[in-house]
C-alpha cells in the first residue's frame, strides 16, 4: 500500500494571532481546542485537525504529514526512506496523540523540505462549523489538499518521492517563467493513491525559507472562492496571484500569501483522475485564463519604471 493522502500540515510561526485571522476569517476553517502540547489547531472536516500552528521563532512548513494504510506500511516506508539517506525520527506517543494518529515519523526529503508519515487516523463526531458560514472543504479520501515544495535537486527529489515514497506522476511540464530566452523550470505534479491530481507537486528551484511554495484547500464552488477572495481583500492579506483557472488539474482559484511567507491556494472544481489508468501529462502552460502573479506584476511596474525614466 502506497501513500493514501495529505492528512495535516504542521506549521511554525511567530504570528500566531495572525495565522488564527488566516485561518478562520479569510480560508473560513474552524479553530478547535488546543493540542495537550499547546499547538493551535484547525479542523476543515471531521479530522481532529488540518492545520497544527506552533509557536516558535521561525515562519516556515515544518511538515507535510501524509497517511499510509497500516504500522507494517509505516515500517516499511521507514526503512525505505532511512536506505535512501535521509534522517528518520519516529515521534513518541504523546506526540502520536496530539497528533490523532497511531503512530509517526518525521523526515525530509534530499532537498530538506519537511514531511511525516503516519498511520491510524482518526475523526470526530463534532461538526464542521466555518466562522465565516463556509460550508466545508473538499476532502475525504481526496485528503486535504496538496502541498508543493521546491528543489533545486530537481532530478534527485523527484526520483526520492517516485521511487522511494511511491508518488505518481501526474503531469510533468517545464515552463520559461523567466522569458523565451531562459532556462525552462520542471516541476512534477505527483498523486497519491487517490483521485486528486495531486498531493504533492515539486518544482525546480530553491528552497524558500519558508519550507513551502504553496498549500492548498479546495472549497466546495466558485461563490465560496469569491467571498473568501473577498475577505482575503478586506482584511488586508497579500494576494498572490488573481483568480484564474490551470490547466493541468482545472482548478478554478486564486492564491494569497500565509503570515509565515508561503502562498495558500484556494480553490474549486478541481480535476478527479483515476490513478490507476491515468497517463501522464506535459502541459505547457499554467493557467487558461487569469492568475496574473504578483511578481510579474512587479516585472511590469519595473518595466515601466524604467521606460517613463527614459
Amino acid at each position: 500500500m502506497g501513500v493514501k493522502a495529505l492528512g495535516y500540515v504542521v506549521v511554525e510561526t511567530a504570528q500566531p494571532d495572525r495565522w488564527d485571522e488566516f485561518l478562520t476569517q479569510v480560508a473560513g476553517v474552524m479553530r478547535t481546542a488546543d493540542a495537550s502540547d499547546g499547538a493551535a489547531l484547525y479542523r476543515i472536516d471531521e479530522r481532529p485537525f488540518r492545520f497544527r500552528i506552533e509557536r516558535g521563532a521561525d515562519e516556515r512548513l515544518v511538515a507535510a504529514a501524509y497517511e499510509v494504510g497500516s504500522a507494517d506500511d509505516l515500517a516499511s516506508f521507514a526503512t525505505k526512506i532511512a536506505a535512501a539517506g535521509q534522517l528518520v525520527v519516529h515521534g513518541e506517543a504523546d506526540a502520536a496523540t496530539a497528533r490523532g494518529v497511531t503512530a509517526f515519523f518525521r523526515t525530509t526529503d534530499p532537498a530538506g523540505n519537511g514531511l511525516e508519515f503516519y498511520h491510524g487516523d482518526s475523526r470526530t463526531d463534532d461538526p464542521f462549523v466555518s466562522p465565516v458560514g463556509v460550508p466545508g472543504f473538499v476532502t475525504g479520501h481526496l485528503g486535504m489538499g496538496h502541498a508543493v515544495f521546491a528543489a533545486p535537486n530537481f532530478a534527485e527529489t523527484h526520483a526520492f518521492y517516485r521511487e522511494v515514497i511511491g508518488l505518481h506522476d501526474t503531469d510533468l511540464p517545464a515552463f520559461h517563467l523567466m522569458g523565451p530566452d531562459q532556462p525552462p523550470m520542471h516541476f512534477a505534479f505527483m498523486h497519491a493513491d487517490n483521485g486528486r491530481h495531486h498531493s504533492l507537486a515539486l518544482g525546480e528551484g530553491p528552497r524558500p525559507p519558508s519550507g513551502c511554495v504553496h498549500l492548498m484547500l479546495e472549497m466546495p464552488n466558485l461563490v465560496e472562492v469569491g467571498k473568501a477572495h473577498d475577505r482575503m481583500k478586506a482584511l488586508g492579506f497579500d494576494e498572490s496571484a488573481s483568480l484564474g483557472q490551470h490547466y493541468n488539474d482545472q482548478t478554478v482559484g486564486f492564491y494569497t500569501q500565509t503570515p509565515s511567507g508561503f502562498d495558500l491556494e484556494i480553490g474549486c472544481d478541481s480535476l478527479v483522475i483515476d490513478p490507476s489508468s491515468w497517463q501522464v501529462t506535459k502541459h505547457t502552460g499554467i493557467s487558461i485564463w487569469g492568475h496574473e502573479w504578483a511578481w510579474q506584476k512587479a516585472m511590469k511596474a519595473q518595466a515601466e519604471r524604467a521606460e517613463a525614466a527614459e
